[in-house]
């Protein structure tokens, strides 16, 4: 076994930030890094003074018996999977133990989940929910339409732009939207679904620019862009029904 096979682990901060610098999207550093600190915190603790393959799967073994899902494991191993292999790329630690590490295997589950899914007189229900007569209401109809009727993520609703509403072929769709992991589509978009939001951005007197935006209760727009946690934190509403669990 090499000297480097006995290497501990350095200070947090620039192990954290090897492995966060080297990935995009804001939701995936934000797992990585609480996966890597829990990992790290484990490591002073109770784990062993060597990063090796044996420890990882050891790791896995302390998740597993916290009766952790199997996604959730698979993405702190993963992310110590990559926090192996920036390291090696730094002359932090041993290629041939990165590589070891790196045939560490997650849990795997057969099959598909059934999911939930709202039935049409749920989504209608819905809907009604928010106030159609104040701003902030017609807003949060026309937020709930484009998830229900486009499909968008939470973080593709706050990026979605007046540019992205086109015309093409006698319909209305959300063209060349970038989402999870950088991918583009376009998604069509109902005619109720754009009428909602022309609702709101008629009200709010919007053009151009993100179409919704962060508002007070009386109606005074506060910001540029709504973010990704003030939808999922939105309003009662939302957690009532359960809407507030839609994919980051």
């Amino acid at each position: 076994m090499s000297d480097q096979a006995l290497v501990v682990i350095p200070s947090f901060a620039p192990v954290l930030s090897l492995v966060t610098d080297s990935v995009r999207s804001p939701h995936t550093k934000r797992a990585y890094r609480s996966a890597i600190t829990d990992f790290l915190l484990w490591c002073q603790t109770s784990g062993p003074a060597a990063f090796s393959k044996a420890a990882v799967q050891q790791y896995r073994a302390t998740l597993e018996n916290r009766n952790l899902s199997a996604s959730s494991i698979k993405v702190r191993i993963s992310a110590i999977r990559r926090l192996a292999a920036e390291m090696a790329d730094n002359g932090l630690l041993d290629p041939q133990i990165a590589l070891m590490i790196s045939k560490v295997k997650s849990p795997h589950r057969n099959g598909v989940r059934l999911g939930n899914w709202l039935s049409l007189s749920q989504a209608e229900d819905l809907l009604a929910l928010p106030d159609a007569g104040s701003l902030i209401g017609k807003r949060d109809r026309a937020a709930l339409s484009v998830l229900l009727g486009a499909g968008l993520r939470r973080a593709e609703l706050c990026a979605l732009q007046f540019d992205h509403l086109q015309q093409r072929e006698g319909r209305w769709v959300i063209a060349d939207l970038v989402g999870k992991h950088d991918r583009i589509r376009t998604v069509p978009v109902p005619g109720w679904c754009k009428a909602a939001v022309d609702v709101w951005t008629g009200a709010a007197q919007l053009t151009a620019g993100h179409v919704f935006r962060p508002l007070k209760k009386a109606g005074r727009i506060t910001g540029d862009f709504l973010t990704s946690g003030s939808v999922f934190h939105g309003p009662r509403l939302w957690d009532a029904t359960g809407c507030a669990h839609i994919p980051p």
